[in-house]
């Protein structure tokens, strides 16, 4: 299936590994690049060099593009992109940021930059510095989807914008890359869809969760990592919800925050003192990011059904098998393009019908016009 994004990213299908923490790492990205999509390595938990060394790995595990993402509010983010740069990785999606700078060093060696968005007045904002083309979140999405929904975000956007946009959101098989191409987009990000292949490196606690689950059985809420954050809906999930950044919650931000340093190789000093001199709000939310990331690790890499807490979409509730990496891939691209050309059959036959329709209906009201119906109804008048 071609599309402009499959031409503009040079890959054989439009179908895009979103990058998930502990779920996105290198051999994940490669089996989804191998198979004719865009794999995009999470690079969150990872410090600058270990970024490097999994760009360097996924690298030597295929020769097809693939991509690595930034979400920029995350410390040490910035870093992880200048690496990416300095690899000339060929797609780099970067979220919750200014991305221009990187822009104009991928551009300077061929690169492709995919801007995260949620609403409209972002999506052009992206478009005037230069990103070749947006991931646009919708509200049924894991983890941050926008306030809307795809099926009303993503012709809002399409509406405004130029680039290619890749829908996330709702979308598990090849209906919804149909319709994700028939509201306007060039592509489909299918991130919930494809943690439960077999593949991925998710906990198979998890991958029989997600598999069990329905459509009904995730959570939304700003109050597991500040943010809006769509996850499913566990004992773990609620609690953390039902908690929000409380007392207790604050005095376990601070452990949970020197692992996080420890992990991306910060002095926790400075990366303290970075947070704090960054403002009340800014350090709350950088407090929930420390519980939720612990929570997320706990859910992905221990299967802990308790306590972690795993991201995941409304789509949930189309899974229920765990395939291969390909085989997703290949059959939701198959029936997309049935479904497709069921849509042209019925189009025409639409079209063909009208014509017939209208003369038919015209008749009757031809005849009734004519004058001698008008006389046998007419009186004689009477002799005097």
């Amino acid at each position: 299936m071609k599309t402009r994004l499959t031409e503009l990213l040079g890959i054989k299908h439009p179908i895009v590994l979103s990058g998930m923490s502990w779920i996105s790492v290198p051999k994940m990205v490669a089996a989804v690049s191998n198979a004719g999509g865009l794999g995009i390595l999470a690079t969150g938990p990872f410090d600058a060099e270990q970024t490097r060394k999994a760009i360097r790995e996924i690298k030597s595990l295929t020769d097809k593009p693939f991509g690595t993402n930034a979400t920029l509010l995350f410390p040490g983010a910035a870093d992880n992109a200048r690496v990416a740069l300095e690899e000339k990785v060929p797609v780099i999606n970067f979220s919750l940021g200014k991305g221009d700078w990187i822009v104009k060093a991928a551009h300077e060696y061929g690169g492709k930059v995919i801007a995260t968005v949620v609403n409209h007045r972002h999506a052009k904002r992206a478009q005037d510095y230069g990103c070749d083309a947006l991931l646009v979140t919708g509200h049924e999405a894991a983890a941050h989807g926008g306030d809307a929904t795809t099926f009303c975000l993503i012709p809002t956007i399409a509406s405004v914008v130029d680039i290619p946009i890749i829908a996330a959101g709702g979308i598990g098989d090849g209906r919804g890359l149909a319709a994700a191409i028939a509201l306007g987009a060039e592509g489909a990000a299918m991130g919930t869809r494809l943690m439960t292949t077999q593949e991925s490196p998710l906990h198979d606690n998890y991958k029989k969760l997600s598999i069990e689950k329905g459509t009904y059985d995730t959570v939304y809420s700003k109050r597991f990592d500040g943010l809006g954050c769509r996850v499913l809906d566990t004992k773990g999930a609620r609690d953390a919800i039902r908690q929000g950044m409380n007392l207790k919650k604050m005095f376990e931000a601070l452990p949970n925050s020197v692992d996080i340093a420890n992990q991306l190789h910060l002095p926790y000093f400075k990366l303290f003192i970075g947070v704090m001199l960054s403002g009340w709000k800014n350090a709350i939310q950088l407090a929930y990011m420390a519980n939720a990331f612990k929570s997320i690790r706990i859910a992905t890499e221990n299967g802990d059904v308790k306590n972690g807490v795993l991201p995941v979409g409304q789509v949930t509730g189309l899974i229920n098998d765990n395939p291969t990496v390909k085989q997703v891939i290949e059959r939701t691209v198959k029936e997309a393009e049935e479904i497709a050309g069921v849509l042209a059959q019925k189009a025409n036959i639409a079209t063909s019908a009208k014509p017939a329709a209208k003369k038919t209906a015209a008749k009757p009201r031809t005849a009734a016009k004519k004058p001698a119906a008008r006389k046998t109804t007419a009186k004689p008048k009477e002799k005097k």
